[in-house]
């Protein structure tokens, strides 16, 4: 089932003087949002909840965010990190929220940043237009972090790959078949690629590089 819709608060307009709250205690929520990064990538496919009441307790997301997106970028970024916002989310204030709060460096190119946010699918530019890592360092490459129209365990993607007994089904809603042609397009260069973790609500998936996908 899709997430229900999420309780989080919303900042009103953007701008310092009207930025929105971030975690009401940074370091304890940090890690226990980073730990649930840390079990989608390991488990690719399996849906991820943060709690309204825990895990993003006392948190203003921006205009056009998703909490679950919002605070997985709180844990993620910090002052090394590169960001690229989709059109949409600039709009909203989303940069000036996450630079404050993390002190990430906000880029005018989705190819020089680490982290992407979109507010949706449409706004997700060409795999190869992302930033892949290199032969000495494919860790290197973006992660994309994409709000999507919802989150599903049935039918849609067929699933295969490290983390996965056998294969798993995710319905990713919003994504269409020419992402599936670039995804299996990019594994030809593996381990170099991009990482996506796709958000609802205040549900979340991750699909590491080293995931296969069957349409």
């Amino acid at each position: 089932m899709n997430a229900p819709a999420p309780t989080i608060a919303r900042a009103p307009a953007f701008g310092l003087q009207h930025l929105g709250a971030g975690f009401a205690q940074p370091a304890v929520q940090s890690q226990a949002v980073f730990r649930s990064a840390l079990q989608a990538f390991s488990k690719p496919g399996s849906i991820q909840t943060l709690g309204a009441e825990d895990s993003l307790r006392g948190m203003q997301v921006p205009l056009g965010a998703d909490p679950a997106a919002a605070g997985l970028l709180l844990a993620l970024l910090d002052q090394d990190c590169k960001l690229w916002l989709s059109p949409t989310l600039a709009q909203g204030g989303a940069s000036d929220w996450l630079r404050f709060h993390t002190g990430c460096v906000a880029v005018d190119h989705a190819a020089q940043a680490d982290f992407v946010w979109l507010a949706s699918a449409h706004e997700l530019p060409a795999l190869d237009q992302l930033g892949h890592g290199g032969a000495e360092y494919p860790e290197q490459g973006a992660t994309c972090v994409v709000q999507v129209q919802g989150l599903q365990n049935q039918a849609g993607w067929r699933l295969r790959g490290p983390g996965i007994d056998g294969g798993t089904a995710l319905q990713v809603s919003g994504m269409d078949d020419a992402f599936v042609v670039q995804w299996q397009a990019q594994q030809a260069h593996f381990p170099c690629g991009v990482d996506f973790l796709f958000t609802h609500g205040s549900a979340f998936a991750g699909l590491p590089r080293s995931t296969q996908i069957e349409a």
